[in-house]
């Protein structure tokens, strides 16, 4: 193990495929079910509003990543322009946040091979997804880049294929017996807001899970050939990408099916394929569902040895973890969160399935920190810009500083919304409590750098 650099491996193809797969999670090709019944057909609402405050976090994200493309991201620029605490607990806590993803992600695996093979133990198919997905990690960034890019396309080719078709059955009765079905199911019920704008609202926290990891394209920065083409692009796609894979889909969905019975029988994926009398449509939806669960296992592992060698270049984790090998991976930092998620599947077995529903809870509070982080980092990362230095900026936050503050407005609303849920609400409890033990766990161990470190900032 060597200290080369993190190497320049992605494509343009692998940055633009990663972004469009991180925000398509298992939670669409189930259905989005519970959401949906909070929110009846407004969700298309909630995932627009939430899609606005996504779209102006990654543009605030783009700008430092733009002006300065480093491993570690987001954490890397709080601790430049908000200090060295605010970098180290942003760090620790996507780490974190990300190895809780993962576990329910390899938990999700195991569950949909188990259909295929019912008399296989589950663990068996979990430490299979690990091994695999951990593998591909340590090999090269490239081989990760490939891999997520057909992970992502699978998603993508399925989500298509749904509107597509469903927009058939609604035009033209494809699978109907020619009788199209319109949209009449989008106010028929109750009408568009049956639960009216508190049932917007409330869903609004599960609304931002789904889009946890779309912040990933940051971390790519380090890593990208030409990051001042392939980040910018990546971002400004974001909120098209929502319309079209999130809106677009359950649009159709909704239109097909009363969104009073959506999730009571089944994926609503592969109910519209078997009406056109695709008899594998189950097998297939399942293939997909247990590609979408190793791409965001995938991308985890991947952003948690980011983040570790990040942290530990900065003396804030073991200097070991800022060794790589000759191909430029991180391997110890990706070795750690490997074992750890070990751990994680173990302790998925053998906690109650209540405790770990509010153990990813704390992933949602964990991403709305991050978020909350990358706006704060590109408030102060501007104010210590010139109008000049501003002026020239290659990628630059729209309506700044008002979006900024807007979408700072939305994620403490998020926050709000969590304690009126008992399941989250524990998280306001947790997470909290999580990011305090961090603070004395950077005192107690001296971590507070000794003098001046210097900063970008300072450097700019």
């Amino acid at each position: 193990m060597s200290s080369h650099d993190l190497q320049r491996d992605l494509n343009e193809r692998h940055i633009r495929l990663m972004a469009l797969g991180a925000c398509i999670g298992v939670g669409l090709f189930l259905g989005s079910a519970k959401a949906i019944q909070m929110a009846g057909p407004a969700i298309m609402l909630s995932y627009i509003i939430g899609g606005l405050a996504i779209l102006v976090i990654m543009r605030a994200l783009g700008e430092m990543a733009v002006h300065n493309p480093v491993a570690g991201s987001f954490a890397r620029y709080a601790q430049d322009y908000l200090g060295p605490l605010a970098g180290y607990l942003t760090g620790w806590n996507y780490w974190f946040l990300w190895l809780v993803t993962c576990v329910a992600e390899i938990t999700a695996v195991a569950i949909y091979m188990g259909i295929w093979f019912p008399d296989v133990p589950r663990w068996i198919w979990a430490l299979a997804a690990l091994a695999s997905m951990g593998t591909i990690n340590l090999v090269a960034v490239r081989a990760f880049g490939e891999f997520e890019f057909w992970f992502a396309l699978i998603k993508i080719v399925t989500i298509v294929a749904l509107i597509l078709v469903g927009g058939g059955m609604i035009l033209f009765g494809l699978g109907n017996g020619g009788i199209a079905t319109g949209i009449s199911n989008l106010w028929s019920n109750g009408g568009f807001m049956p639960n009216g704008i508190t049932g917007v609202l409330m869903s609004l926290q599960m609304v931002m899970f789904a889009y946890l990891g779309v912040e990933m394209i940051g971390l790519t920065a380090g890593e990208a050939k030409n990051p001042q083409k392939t980040i910018p692009g990546a971002i400004n796609s974001v909120f098209w990408r929502i319309l079209l894979f999130y809106v677009g889909a359950l649009f159709v969905i909704m239109s097909i099916y009363p969104w009073n019975e959506i999730g009571t029988q089944g994926s609503p994926f592969v109910m519209t394929f078997e009406r056109l009398g695709i008899k594998t449509a189950a097998g297939i939806i399942n293939f997909v569902v247990i590609t979408a669960a190793l791409s965001s296992c995938n991308g985890g592992i991947f952003s948690t040895g980011r983040m570790l060698y990040s942290l530990a270049q900065h003396g804030q984790a073991p200097a070991a973890f800022a060794k790589t090998s000759k191909g430029g991976v991180p391997r110890n930092a990706l070795l750690l969160s490997i074992v750890a998620l070990l751990l994680g599947v173990l302790l998925n077995y053998l906690v109650p399935e209540k405790v770990f529903t509010w153990v990813t809870s704390i992933a949602t509070f964990g991403a709305i920190w991050t978020w909350a982080m990358i706006l704060l980092a590109q408030l102060k990362f501007r104010r210590g810009l010139s109008a000049a230095e501003a002026g020239k900026l290659q990628f630059r936050m729209w309506l700044y500083p008002i979006s900024s503050y807007l979408a700072m407005a939305f994620l403490v609303l998020v926050v709000v919304l969590m304690a009126f849920f008992e399941d989250t609400r524990i998280a306001l409890y947790i997470g909290p409590a999580f990011l305090m033990l961090l603070t004395v766990l950077y005192y107690a161990l001296n971590l507070a750098p000794k003098g001046e470190q210097g900063s970008v900032a300072s450097r700019a």
